[in-house]
């Protein structure tokens, strides 16, 4: 059986194991699909194939979240996240070839590391919830959508961050993250056409795995639902370290 991108019958699994995996975590915490998905597929396929087709998968998603919860969106939040986005995405393809790549991720992951310690110490020790301003908006959104285009993720944990500080509720968390995700997916989607990613083989590929992207995304939400805030808050902080640790290491 030949299929593309050379991947025999085993790797072809493997992915497919990958993607439920990644978008299983998706579903559950309303994050974390990139982060979790793009390095375990860089095992079995290279990143430049890995990194277009598994944005269809991301992109089909946030499609169908966006219709179906549009009406949890917290639309105010959405409003002032937009723009900031959109500019940062350009801006991302402007410094692509002119940053120094370790570094930033170096200090963004310290910076999820430290939240999520901070996070969890308010749910273990009782500390008080520090709320943040919407003039943080700009600045997270802009600054998130530059470092996602540059680094193919990352930086939308930090739109993550202000919505958690802001205290939208896990429903409308999801749902807004996902349009603001959405917006920001097709801009990056156009940036990976013209530089000729996308071929035929990386469609017929992202096609054989939308299944796997459907049952994964039902069953973390399936699971995400059972849980209480508390334990939710809990599951995104330890996220957060985690996607920290990743950053730092890769």
């Amino acid at each position: 059986m030949v299929l593309p991108h050379g991947l025999g019958p085993p790797e072809l699994a493997l992915a497919a194991l990958m993607v439920l995996t990644a978008f299983t975590v998706r579903g559950m915490s309303g994050f974390g699909a990139g982060m979790v998905g793009i390095p375990l597929l860089a095992f079995v396929m290279p990143v430049h194939t890995a990194v277009p087709m598994f944005s269809i998968l991301v992109l089909t998603l946030f499609i169908i979240i966006s219709i179906r919860d549009w009406k949890a969106v917290v639309r105010d939040e959405l409003r002032r996240l937009l723009l900031p986005t959109l500019l940062g995405v350009g801006i991302g393809i402007v410094l692509l070839q002119q940053l120094d790549n370790r570094v930033l991720l170096k200090l963004l992951g310290g910076l999820l590391i430290t939240y999520a310690s901070y996070a969890t110490a308010v749910q273990i020790f009782g500390l008080p919830q520090v709320r943040c301003s919407q003039r943080w908006a700009f600045p997270v959104g802009l600054v998130g959508a530059v470092i996602d285009t540059v680094f193919s993720g990352g930086g939308g944990t930090l739109v993550v961050v202000y919505l958690h500080m802001r205290g939208v509720g896990r429903q409308p968390f999801r749902a807004t993250v996902a349009v603001v995700w959405l917006v920001e997916m097709v801009a990056r989607m156009v940036g990976y056409g013209a530089a000729g990613y996308y071929t035929v083989g990386t469609v017929v590929l992202c096609l054989l795995l939308l299944p796997m992207m459907w049952a994964g995304t039902c069953l973390g939400e399936r699971i995400g639902n059972r849980i209480s805030q508390e334990t939710f808050s809990r599951v995104l902080s330890a996220l957060l370290a985690l996607t920290g640790v990743m950053l730092i290491l890769k």
